[in-house]
């Protein structure tokens, strides 16, 4: 595997009970950049995210074909903690659900279920964590305070900043903006293209303008199929497929 690529995912198909929604999907996942997968709903976007952290083996009778490798190493060896795997492989979904505690509680459960930090150790984790997500600043007075207190953008960013104290190598959000105002979606957006430097990060994007904003790379799929993946420009200023360009220039969707 080539160093760039932190996932590999091989002639992968997914289905509910006896309905397939991917097809035979393959697709690369390239270190330290932003990869964007839309796609209309429905499209099998959200499912193909959460075959990666194997969030989609919670639901019951779904089958797979086909392998995800991270690192080279396939997800379903069966040696493989699913546990260290969803610690490695972070999601922020759609709707910001902070835990009932404080700002404070909320970034430090993670790191504080592992029992391996002191309690100075955690408080800096939580500080990084807040400072990697922008939010430090508008909270840093009030750490006590209840988590349901923040507005909407910051618990998305609070959430986001949860998944980063578990110190993990990749970060997917599942149209983690979908909700929220501009100013919020645009301080998110900043975040993550820093924060690109040191994770693997992948979004399934509310809209293509947000997609062509922050990706490096891109993958569109329709009706559980890979259509087309490739670089930002490529994507999206110059698609090979009819109905990519159909799609990102808003004639379907």
């Amino acid at each position: 595997m080539s160093e760039n690529i932190k996932i590999e995912i091989k002639n992968f198909s997914f289905f509910y009970h006896k309905k397939q929604v991917i097809y035979d999907l393959n697709l690369k996942i390239r270190k330290n950049e932003i990869t964007s997968i839309f796609g209309p709903a429905n499209g099998g976007v959200t499912t193909l995210l959460r075959s990666l952290n194997r969030l989609c083996e919670l639901t019951h009778d779904i089958r797979t074909e086909g392998d995800i490798l991270i690192d080279g190493e396939s997800i379903f060896n069966p040696d493989l903690s699913v546990t260290d795997l969803r610690r490695k492989v972070g999601m922020v979904f759609e709707i910001p659900a902070p835990l009932p505690i404080s700002i404070y509680d909320n970034v430090a459960y993670g790191p504080k279920l592992s029992k391996k930090k002191s309690r100075s150790q955690i408080a800096d984790v939580v500080e990084q964590a807040l400072k990697q997500a922008a939010l430090w600043d508008e909270v840093k007075e009030r750490l006590k305070a209840p988590a349901i207190s923040l507005s909407g953008g910051q618990q998305q960013r609070l959430c986001i900043a949860r998944v980063l104290a578990l110190q993990p190598e990749v970060i997917m959000l599942d149209r983690a903006c979908s909700g929220l105002d501009p100013i919020s979606t645009a301080k998110i957006e900043e975040s993550l293209i820093n924060l690109k430097e040191e994770f693997t990060i992948i979004i399934a994007p509310h809209n293509v303008q947000q997609a062509i904003r922050i990706s490096d790379w891109a993958a569109f799929m329709l009706m559980g199929h890979l259509i087309e993946a490739g670089t930002n420009t490529e994507v999206f200023s110059s698609p090979k497929d009819q109905r990519t360009n159909d799609y990102v220039t808003g004639r379907f969707g």
